[in-house]
């Protein structure tokens, strides 16, 4: 019921803003309501309504609004057009392709029980530095992030198998908690990411470049990680106590040969995805398909690839590349909507108003993003505002 009235009021706000933009066709108020359909944008993804449907719903009804004429037939405005247009182009979109390919590979990875294996082995291989947990933890979150491109697969399988561990070893729930969500959230920065692939989709730049450019500071956030938790560990040993002398005195042999297979059958595939989309032998969409094969293969290889678990990757794979999809369409809409109502003249204008330099203008954006990041997810960030402050970069020599 409270959902319905949200729903409701959502509907009432938008059709009182269309209203108001027939009956005033002033250039400067049409601009003003292109802000009025950003906030209601926001108002309504922190309501709970879905993402992309809701930008396709606010893009079509503000866009009817925008394309009408007098006399004109419901059928025959332009919005509908641009709605079968920008599906279609999204659809057929080269870079898209990938996104389901490498979700497929993560997912499949996942459901296999290959970091399972590599968590455990990195566990006993670190067993005497301090904080060695916390440390295997975020390895193996760092190798599950070039493993695949998307978050929240990295942040509950690491919930699950690491937490408990860290937990029963007498680490601090504060300390634990905090290795886990933020070494799962490097897959949106460590090549495949799919925010890469989304970011540069609309912001029409090269997918292998910004892998290339993504890949070092990734790695380097990750060894950041495990510097702070090593010293924290040292400083305060009660935060990570070290492991009982029983689960450290494992034998050399054993360790290196757990290492040997659950690191190196990985890192190969890894390297032969990423290597081969960096050195530019292959697109990211032919990285994906071998790297898609890769994992059935090791699947096969582990004696872990059942029908079931086949069937459930191909099934969060469909639903995870669907999303995405739609949030292309959505976006697109919503952004050529936007610009078309005269929203993007005026925030340009208010931003050159400013006078400010490139440097001002790098660190205002980025206090906005950061701001926006505590409500909203990477996807609504990217696809709504990533549009907004893209064409304002030409103005700053940026």
């Amino acid at each position: 019921m409270k959902a319905a009235r949200f729903g409701l009021g959502f509907l009432v706000a938008s059709i009182i803003a269309i209203v108001l933009l027939l009956l005033i066709p002033d250039q400067i108020t049409r601009g003003h309501l292109g802000l009025l359909m950003l906030g209601l944008i926001v108002v309504a993804i922190l309501l709970g309504f879905p993402t992309a449907f809701t930008l396709m719903g606010l893009g079509m009804l503000f866009g009817f609004a925008a394309f009408y004429r007098p006399g004109q037939a419901f059928l025959s405005n332009p919005i509908f057009d641009q709605m079968v247009l920008r599906t279609y182009g999204v659809m057929t979109n080269d870079v898209v392709l990938s996104v389901p390919l490498f979700v497929f590979m993560g997912y499949l990875i996942e459901r296999a029980n290959i970091i399972d294996r590599l968590f455990r082995s990195l566990q006993l291989a670190m067993a005497r530095i301090p904080g060695s947990l916390a440390v295997a933890t975020i390895v193996t979150c760092t190798v599950f992030a070039t493993a695949t491109g998307i978050v929240g697969a990295t942040v509950t399988l690491m919930g699950l198998l690491a937490l408990p561990a860290m937990l029963r070893a007498g680490y601090d729930v504060k300390l634990s908690a905090g290795v886990i969500t933020a070494g799962g959230c490097l897959g949106i920065l460590i090549p495949p990411s799919v925010m890469l692939i989304l970011y540069g989709a609309t912001a029409q730049v090269s997918v292998v470049k910004l892998y290339a450019g993504a890949l070092f500071p990734g790695l380097m956030l990750a060894g950041l990680y495990i510097v702070y938790v090593i010293a924290r560990a040292m400083i305060n040993p009660a935060l990570a106590p070290r492991l009982p002398a029983a689960e450290r005195n494992v034998p050399t042999r054993e360790i290196a040969n757990m290492l040997a297979t659950s690191v190196l059958p990985l890192a190969a595939l890894i390297l032969a995805v990423l290597g081969s989309i960096v050195a530019g032998i292959a697109t990211p969409s032919e990285a994906a398909a071998v790297g898609a094969f890769g994992a059935i293969l090791l699947a096969l290889a582990y004696r872990q690839l059942t029908f079931e678990r086949f069937k459930e990757s191909v099934f969060l794979t469909a639903r995870t590349s669907a999303m995405v999809a739609w949030l292309f369409v959505g976006s697109q809409l919503f952004s050529s909507t936007f610009a078309l109502l005269g929203g993007q003249a005026l925030l340009e204008g208010w931003v050159r108003a400013l006078d400010m330099t490139p440097i001002q203008f790098l660190i205002l954006s980025q206090l906005i993003i950061f701001l926006l990041g505590w409500p909203l997810e990477w996807t609504e960030i990217i696809v709504i505002f990533v549009p907004i402050f893209l064409p304002l970069l030409h103005h700053f020599n940026i």
